[in-house]
This record gives structure tokens, sequence and C-alpha cells, in this order.
């Protein structure tokens, strides 16, 4: 977006704290007909939420009311959810709460990563935004509440990307998509940290073993779970690169068999 704006040589501001008195003055002067962010991490306050007559509308990777907040893409993913979406809506001070005026529905792959959901998605909201603008300019729109029921998708930390060998394996395989390619999902290896970036479910159910075990395979990187069996298909072992579950087989467990997580 900067770099287009500058081409354009259209104004360009960073500010700090877009409520700050300074960015409210420079809004007002532009005499504003609306207001558009996406992937923009500051609420908006009622001062500002005030300056566009047309109001301000915000792009949200989500069917909402699901998914409020700083990770859509990932919770949904983590949650095993087969459907996402975006939404435009009018922005109120609540987080995520105003609103709807458009919103387009997507399937979600059971092995797409975050990262790929992303790219999809930034498309899509895109060109809902513009047709969002187009349609809310020609007074086509009419903006309707969130239903009941909304759920929350807050900040990731870095807890959330244990990996807990005892899940069963589709549960782990929908964290690691839902973590990549950042921040990743991560374990340990003979007690340094591993990120675990693609995964696939080997095996559904019954028990494999000890949980994080790998398993006697030469050719994939096969480990145990709570239930059924994951392969790991691409990881980051601690300073170094991206390699995939056959390198590390080969690289790291020549002498024996070990255990991830311990």
């Amino acid at each position: 977006m900067k770099l287009a704006a500058q081409e354009l040589r259209l104004p360009l501001l960073q500010p700090k704290s877009i409520n700050s008195p300074e960015c409210q003055e420079f809004l007002r002067s532009l005499d504003l007909d609306l207001l558009v962010t996406a992937a923009f991490g500051q609420l908006l306050r009622p001062a500002i939420l005030r300056i566009p007559r047309l109001g301000c509308i915000n792009v949200h990777a989500s069917l909402l009311p699901k998914y409020r907040g700083a990770a859509p893409i990932h919770w949904a993913l983590i949650h095993g959810e087969r459907e996402t979406g975006v939404t435009t809506f009018l922005m109120d001070e609540g987080m995520d709460t105003g609103p709807i005026l458009l919103q387009r529905a997507t399937p979600i792959d059971p092995d797409e990563t975050a990262g790929e959901l992303e790219a999809r998605l930034a498309q899509m909201g895109a060109e809902l935004a513009v047709e969002t603008v187009e349609k809310l300019w020609r007074g086509e729109i009419e903006p309707r509440p969130q239903p009941p029921g909304g759920t929350l998708a807050p900040k990731l930390h870095k807890e959330d990307g244990r990996i807990r060998w005892e899940w069963e394996a589709r549960r782990i395989h929908n964290l690691v998509r839902g973590l990549s390619p950042k921040p990743g999902a991560y374990t340990t290896w003979r007690g340094e940290l591993v990120k675990i970036l693609r995964t696939r479910v080997a095996e559904e159910m019954g028990a494999a073993g000890v949980p994080g075990v790998i398993l006697p395979r030469r050719d994939r990187l096969l480990v145990a779970a709570g239930q059924g069996i994951l392969e790991v298909l691409e990881l980051q072992p601690a300073g170094c690169r991206v390699i995939t579950g056959r390198d590390f087989l080969n690289g790291y467990c020549r002498t024996s068999v070990g255990r991830f997580g311990s």
C-alpha cells in the first residue's frame, strides 16, 4: 500500500496512533466521504469514526461474527473449520462488532496452511472492498446487525504453538497448518527447539506408540500421536534452514529412533 501510494503520489501518513490529535486534524482536512481499513492493528475511537460522511469500513478475514480479533485466519484453521471468508462492515467502538455490509465465503482445503489461505483471502478481500465502496456510494447496501454468538480470534502467544503429541493426529495437523509459515508450531528434539511447518495425517485413529516417538521408517518422518500417526513433511531445526522430513531422518536420526517433545 505504501509503495502504491508513493508511485501514485498520494498523501501518505504513518502515525504511531491514528487517534492522536495530529492525525485527527489531518483526516478532517481531507473532507473524507469514507475511510477503509484492512489488517490495521489499532481501534478507531469515536472521534475518528465520526469524521467520514459515509462512515468507516473494515475488511475482515472471517465470516463475522465468527473469529473477531487479531488472528482470524490462524484460529479458523487451528479449529479445523471447513469454511471461512471475508466480511466488510461498518466500524463501531467494539472489536469487529459493527453492522455487516457484504460477505463472501470460501471452502478451506483440509491441508491448506495459514499462508496459503491468507493469500486467497487477501485477493477476495480486495475485490469485496471495491464492491462495497461502489455499492455504498450508490446506496445499494443496507447494513445489518451482526447475529449473536460471535467467537474470538485473539492475538497468538508462543505457548499457543507448542505441539502436544498426546493430542490426536488431526488436531496436531490443524495446529501446524494454522501457524504455518508464521509464527510456526514447535516441539523439541533432544532439548533443542524445532519448528514443524507442514504435516499430513498418515492415519487418523488407533494407538501407534508413545506420543512423539518417531516410527522406524527411513523414507517418511512418521510420528506417533495420542491417536493416529502424523507425517512431518517440512520442519526447521534450531539454527538450520527448512528441511524435509526425509532430510531430517537422514541427518538427525541415523544413530537411533528418537522422540519429539523430550
